[in-house]
C-alpha cells in the first residue's frame, strides 16, 4: 500500500471516530446499531416496562414490514420476548409531526406482519409500542404517557391487546426512565450507568470492532435505502403502464418480474387507495 493511501485510510478512520462519538440514541443508524443488540435491547425495554425479569428473544433493526409497499414501511426496533410478547421502540427527534397519526401507523404496520394470512385474531399477541421522543410533545410536565382506552363512560378498561407508551426526554422526574432518557441525549461512553446498555455504547464509540461496525452498519442503511428506493421507482413505473393501459406481457418483458409480481403490486396499490 502505498504512503498516501495509508495516510488517507488513517484520516479517513479518524474522521469516522469522531463522527460516532457525536451520536447519540436519537440518531437513527446509531440507535439501531446499539439496540440490535440482545442485551442492550433488554436494558431498555426493562426499565420502559417495569419488568426486571424480562427477557428478550430476538431483537430486529429497522424491521422492513414485507406485506406494504408505503414510504416508511419499518419500525425502528422489533422486539419479541421468551413469552411471545412484542416490544416496538420508535425514536422521533423531529418535533414537526403528527405524533398520533404516525403512532396510529405503526400499530397498522405491526399488526399487519403479526398476522399470517388465514390465522385467527386470536393468534395476535400482545403488543407495546413505545414512542421516544426528545421533548414533551404533549406538554403535560411527564417523562411517561401510557395510552389508556375505556368502554363508554363505563370506567373499564377496553383491551384488545395493543399498548402504547409516549416517553420523552425533556422531562426529568427523577425516574429510573427519566435517567435513562439523560442517557438517550448523550450516549457518553464513559458513562457506564445504564449496565449493558452503556457497555455497547463504549463498544461501538471506543473500539476497533465497534467502529467497523459502524461503518459497515452505516454503508448497509445507505445501500437499503437505495434499494427500496429503486424498488419504489420500479413499483410506480409499473402502476405508470398499469393505469396507461399496457398488456401485462408487455410490462413483463419490460420489467423482468413475473405476472404475479406484477399482479401483487396492483393489489397493495389498490388496498392503499381504499
Amino acid at each position: 500500500m502505498k504512503e498516501s493511501e495509508k495516510q488517507s485510510r488513517i484520516l479517513e478512520r479518524e474522521k469516522l471516530i469522531e463522527e460516532v462519538k457525536k451520536l447519540t440514541l436519537f440518531d437513527d443508524v446509531f440507535m439501531s446499531a446499539v439496540l440490535e443488540d440482545i442485551p442492550a435491547c433488554q436494558h431498555v425495554l426493562r426499565i420502559l416496562t417495569g419488568i426486571s425479569d424480562l427477557s428478550i428473544r430476538t431483537v430486529k433493526s429497522q424491521y422492513h414490514i414485507t406485506k406494504l409497499v408505503s414510504k416508511r414501511s419499518r419500525l425502528d426496533i422489533f422486539a419479541e420476548s421468551t413469552d411471545n410478547q412484542i416490544y416496538i421502540i420508535e425514536v422521533q427527534k423531529e418535533d414537526k409531526e403528527n405524533h398520533s397519526k404516525r403512532v396510529r401507523y405503526y400499530r397498522a404496520m405491526a399488526d399487519s406482519e403479526l398476522l399470517r394470512r388465514g390465522e385467527s385474531y386470536e393468534k395476535l399477541p400482545e403488543c407495546f409500542l413505545f414512542y421516544i421522543s426528545q421533548t414533551d410533545i404533549w406538554d403535560r410536565g411527564s417523562t411517561i404517557y401510557p395510552v389508556y382506552k375505556y368502554l363508554g363512560n363505563t370506567g373499564e378498561e377496553y383491551e384488545d391487546g395493543q399498548h402504547i407508551i409516549f416517553v420523552n426526554a425533556e422531562v426529568d422526574d427523577y425516574t429510573e426512565i427519566a435517567e435513562l432518557m439523560k442517557y438517550f441525549k448523550t450516549a457518553d461512553p464513559e458513562d457506564d450507568s445504564q449496565g449493558a446498555l452503556s457497555k455497547r455504547v463504549k463498544f461501538l464509540k471506543g473500539e476497533k470492532k465497534g467502529l467497523d461496525i459502524m461503518s459497515n452498519f452505516g454503508e448497509r442503511m445507505e445501500k437499503r435505502g437505495e434499494e427500496r428506493g429503486e424498488k419504489r421507482a420500479e413499483r410506480r413505473l409499473i402502476l405508470g403502464l398499469l393505469k396507461a393501459g399496457a398488456e401485462i406481457s408487455l410490462i413483463k418483458e419490460a420489467s423482468g418480474l413475473s405476472e404475479e409480481e406484477i399482479e401483487e403490486i396492483s393489489k397493495k396499490s389498490e388496498l392503499q387507495e381504499i
